[in-house]
């Protein structure tokens, strides 16, 4: 019996995924997490409004959801003050970059990101056979001039750039953003990966503009929504740009509760902003926590906090796996010299109490 004859291009990828989920790591041990700190969701939860439309909703999944995601996009455009032609709404901006670049890449198609930046946006590219540039990372910030510099050598059809970062959770000022739209190369699409826009300063977020026909900005759910286990996210550009989606998106990929959900939680602007005050408050308890145990916090303007552990990447990773067999789930860059990091996500007090109570017994297993 003969095996299907998949492309070159898929029998040369490993059949791994971006991140191994927390579930898989509780299935191995054989406990669950007592502190759940390592994927940047809300543990705040979504508004208790949100939790209402989606029940409500329940009684009425055995129809689609509406392909065009009508009220969603409309309240979105209205809620951003643009045209609910400038809006696409997909399954996570996880989904929406894998869109993105099936409308743009081709094997072979030059892409610039940097080393050590959110890496389902490389599995995305390597499905489609793109050649990928990076540039490292500059005093822990994603550098625009360097990704601008590499854009223009290879002739980029796409530049990703987040902001605020993943995984270091540090930002630039909008200022810097506008420079690099300003000087995008003609061939090139910027990605502006703003997943943690609702939890930055002011400053960090530049205008909100769609007139530029290569840029999209994206968003999400996800994080201080409080949504991750719906997989909302939206993008937001040029009309044009928002169109060719149409032509390769799953149409019926928002399931009603998911809309519903998302409705119901960009309409309680009150809770959201109770949520961004719970964020900063745990990003300080973070902070102390770290600093009693002799570690660096990283200045953060996400729902997570980076911790320089002070030496270097197998050291952060034998104390991520102390504390793993303590019940605390957590992440790490991957890449040097990020990865002398680890990476807390916002908890609550509970959540904070354990990591508190553990982390002095894991530093002092390594000696």
């Amino acid at each position: 019996m003969t095996s299907p004859r998949y492309t070159k291009l898929i029998d040369s990828l490993p059949a791994k995924v971006p991140f191994v989920g927390p579930e898989a790591q509780e299935r191995a041990q054989g406990f669950n997490f007592v502190a759940r700190l390592g994927a940047n969701e809300s543990v705040f939860g979504p508004s208790p409004k949100a939790i209402a439309a989606m029940q409500a909703a329940a009684r009425d999944v055995w129809m689609y959801g509406d392909p065009e995601l009508y009220n969603l996009r409309n309240s979105l455009a209205a809620h951003h003050r643009v045209a609910p032609e400038n809006i696409v709404v997909g399954e996570g901006i996880d989904g929406l970059l894998g869109y993105l670049v099936r409308l743009l890449v081709a094997e072979g198609d030059p892409v610039v990101t940097s080393l050590g930046a959110y890496p389902t946006f490389l599995y995305h590219v390597a499905g489609f056979g793109g050649q990928v540039t990076t540039v490292p990372y500059k005093d822990d910030h994603e550098d625009p001039e360097a990704l601008l510099a590499a854009a223009r050598a290879t002739g980029a059809k796409l530049l990703y750039l987040a902001n605020p970062d993943n995984p270091m959770g540090t930002w630039h000022k909008a200022e810097a953003i506008e420079r690099l739209i300003a000087a995008l190369p003609p061939e090139t699409v910027l990605i502006l990966d703003e997943a943690y826009a609702d939890t930055a300063p002011q400053e960090a977020i530049p205008a909100m503009d769609v007139s530029h026909p290569r840029v999209i900005r994206m968003r999400t759910f996800s994080k201080a929504y409080g949504l991750a286990g719906l997989r909302v996210g939206y993008a937001i550009g040029h009309h044009e740009l928002i169109r060719a989606f149409d032509k390769i998106r799953n149409h019926f990929g928002m399931g009603r509760i998911a809309q519903a959900g998302a409705l119901a939680a960009l309409k309680d602007q009150d809770y959201l902003n109770q949520t961004v005050k719970k964020i900063s408050q745990a990003r300080a308890e973070i902070a102390r926590i770290v600093q009693d145990n002799g570690l660096t916090p990283l200045p953060s303007a996400t729902n997570f906090m980076a911790v320089d552990c002070g030496r270097d990447g197998a050291y952060a990773a034998a104390l991520l796996n102390e504390l793993t067999k303590r019940g605390v789930f957590l992440r790490m860059p991957a890449i040097a010299p990020l990865n002398r990091s680890i990476r807390i996500s916002c908890g609550d007090a509970a959540m904070l109490a354990h990591l508190e109570a553990e982390l002095p017994k894991a530093l002092a297993a390594l000696g």
